[in-house]
């Protein structure tokens, strides 16, 4: 297979680089050549800059697949197609959950669930139009390419390499042992998908030539937010104790908790996903490997870190 990778050198698009080097394809990437250069040596790199249009460096060449791991608005995606032509066999488009419509629905919903309304002429990426943005640029590579277009969306993606905070918070905040302030409910719904399985699920999808949009959903069975800290705890081998605070008690946003009024969106079914060849690794094993990276790295401050002296705080409120 010859595989075109827009991106390919953070966290996702790393690990489906890896997963389609594994299967022996040959890897073209396609990214500013700013961030892991060291990585993957030996490969075709063509550089380029998606925010400023530039695609100069595609203007030859022919692929089996291109995987878009790094088109967020309608404007990078309409320019890759134009680039591209027909010079691609498979144009494979990384979405996102956050496309459906997150209030009002029931649990489990396939990938016929209702999306939320495209929005094309967002003027920055935010919650409110992250997944508005991805749904239009979904309509655009099924509009172009049809029957060799294929979607994927996955929910919150974890696993080594990971550029965001998520699992890697809870991970490390465990590994410290003692009393856990959890700014939420522990019934909370929480879905993880491992970054190597949504990339297993990628490189099969391409290497089968199949159309059709897939939710990348995990782990294999439902999990609550406090089973997914206790998971972190024992990949550490520590003991904490859990206490929930005000949801509201810490004002920005806090990793992995979501408003009640929007849990359904966090329980998904990924049933098509499996049958296409997506694996389940075992939600302790992608805790684990994440302490192992992250101590490996040097544990450098994460965006949103609640310090130790201001989670006392939460708990002894809480207590009183």
């Amino acid at each position: 297979m010859r595989i075109l990778v827009l991106g390919g050198t953070s966290f996702v698009g790393r690990a489906i680089v890896e997963d389609a080097l594994n299967q022996g394809a040959d890897v073209t990437l396609f990214n500013r050549g700013k961030t892991g250069t060291d990585l993957f040596p030996g490969l075709e790199w063509r550089i380029g800059d998606r925010d400023s249009g530039d695609y100069t460096s595609l203007r030859d060449g022919e692929w089996d697949a291109v995987v878009d791991v790094s088109g967020y608005v309608p404007r990078h995606v309409g320019q890759s197609m134009d680039a591209l032509g027909d010079r691609v066999g498979r144009y494979l488009f990384i979405s996102t959950n956050a496309v459906y419509v997150r209030e009002g629905q029931e649990p489990g919903l396939d990938e016929s669930a209702p999306r939320r309304a495209p929005i094309r002429d967002a003027v920055e990426l935010t919650e409110e139009t992250y997944g508005p943005s991805k749904a239009a640029c979904e309509d655009d590579v099924m509009a172009r390419y049809g029957d060799r277009a294929t979607i994927v969306r996955p929910c919150k993606v974890a696993g080594p390499y990971d550029n965001q905070n998520g699992l890697t918070y809870w991970v490390r905040r465990t590994a410290r042992g003692g009393r856990v302030a959890l700014p939420g409910y522990p019934e909370q719904p929480v879905q993880l998908v491992d970054s190597r399985d949504l990339a297993r699920l990628v490189v099969q999808l391409i290497a089968d030539d199949r159309p059709g949009t897939f939710n990348a959903m995990g782990p294999a069975e439902p999990t609550t937010l406090a089973e997914l800290i206790q998971i972190c705890a024992r990949a550490a081998t520590t003991e904490i104790e859990l206490v929930p605070v005000r949801p509201d008690a810490v004002a920005s946003f806090f990793p992995l908790v979501r408003p009640r009024a929007i849990w359904s969106a966090f329980y998904r079914s990924s049933a098509l996903a499996r049958s296409a060849g997506m694996p389940a690794t075992p939600l302790a094993k992608t805790a684990a490997d994440v302490l192992v990276w992250d101590r490996e790295r040097g544990q450098p401050p994460l965006e949103v870190e609640l310090s130790a002296e201001d989670e006392a705080r939460l708990i002894a409120e809480h207590r009183a």
